[in-house]
């Protein structure tokens, strides 16, 4: 049985080489992007075992997709979906320092999602169960399995780690508001940016610490407030936790908070205190950001395990 499992739809990602407007790009990489197969991904390569339930189409991209996951020592457990394709997104590199993505999902196959895709006894298995808001916000049927996988994790005691991802082309605010006030009971793990925290409150208070503060009283038993740059801040049974960034030289900032889940819950499955929770955490986001993709920088539990590693190729 895998110690983690994830829940949500992993696309196909085209990714421009030069920088330029997007219709002048002689050239596209093809790999796979995913928050929760990410997530995933990352423990895998810490050294844990790791699952993704999702769905996808019957064709190249969606074989791809499992070829990369179980390349990268993830058990995938998707169902194929002969109706609907792959979802798939393309990643424009405007100027040197700003991205823009396009995403190609509607209709696709992972937002088909449904409870019969979740495989019997291995949420139940597990130690942790990941998934996100995106997920929330594909589909009814999508929504309704979060919500089926969550209340199977409960029952059977297992971690239930969540991340309030928002993504302003999927819903509304009021939508997803409500969304994911009516999960937070049941989490164990809350990941939040402080956008995402005020939005959830809605409130324009700036001060993290409030913000985790007030969203532990809807119910999760931690909640972890990303802060970029400025490092991270938990709440939870050890009170208000803080950790500083790791200084690197960002090449890629997308699938930084992803990574950061998966160095968060990698510690917690290791039996670290939260302030090593948000170390490890930091560093592996570092890594991340440090190269272009979405988790091809993800590092090694050998690489993190070397201190001079650290040093000259993440810390500065």
């Amino acid at each position: 049985m895998a110690e983690l499992v994830t829940i949500g739809e992993t696309m196909a990602a085209l990714s421009a080489v030069r920088i330029g407007p997007l219709r002048h790009a002689g050239v596209l990489e093809l790999s796979v992007a995913g928050a929760e197969s990410t997530v995933a991904i990352g423990l895998a390569r810490l050294g844990r075992t790791a699952a993704w339930i999702g769905r996808l189409g019957a064709d190249e991209l969606g074989e791809r997709v499992r070829m990369t996951l179980r390349g990268e020592g993830v058990e995938v457990h998707a169902a194929t979906d002969a109706t609907a394709p792959t979802g798939l997104m393309i990643k424009e590199r405007r100027t040197a320092d700003r991205r823009r993505v396009h995403y190609y999902r509607a209709h696709s196959a992972g937002s088909r999602l449904r409870s019969e895709d979740i495989p019997d006894r291995l949420i139940e298995g597990a130690a942790v169960l990941h998934t996100s808001a995106i997920t929330l916000a594909l589909s009814d049927s999508a929504a309704a399995t979060v919500r089926d996988a969550v209340r199977r994790a409960r029952a059977a005691g297992v971690t239930v780690s969540f991340d309030a991802n928002y993504r302003a082309k999927l819903w509304e605010q009021p939508d997803y508001r409500r969304a994911v006030s009516a999960l937070l009971p049941a989490l164990d793990v809350l990941f939040a940016s402080s956008d995402e925290a005020r939005a959830l409150l809605r409130t324009d208070t700036a001060d993290p610490a409030a913000l985790a503060t007030a969203l532990l009283e809807r119910g999760p038993r931690t909640v972890v407030i990303t802060l970029g740059a400025r490092g991270a801040l938990s709440a939870g049974p050890s009170g208000v936790v803080r950790a500083e960034a790791v200084r690197v030289s960002e090449t890629d900032p997308v699938g930084a908070g992803d990574s950061f889940v998966a160095g968060y819950l990698c510690a917690t499955l290791d039996g670290r205190d939260e302030a090593g929770r948000l170390a490890h955490a930091g560093r592996v986001a570092a890594y991340s950001v440090s190269a272009h993709g979405d988790w091809e920088g993800l590092p090694t539990a050998t690489e993190l395990a070397d201190p001079q590693a650290a040093a000259t190729d993440v810390s500065r």
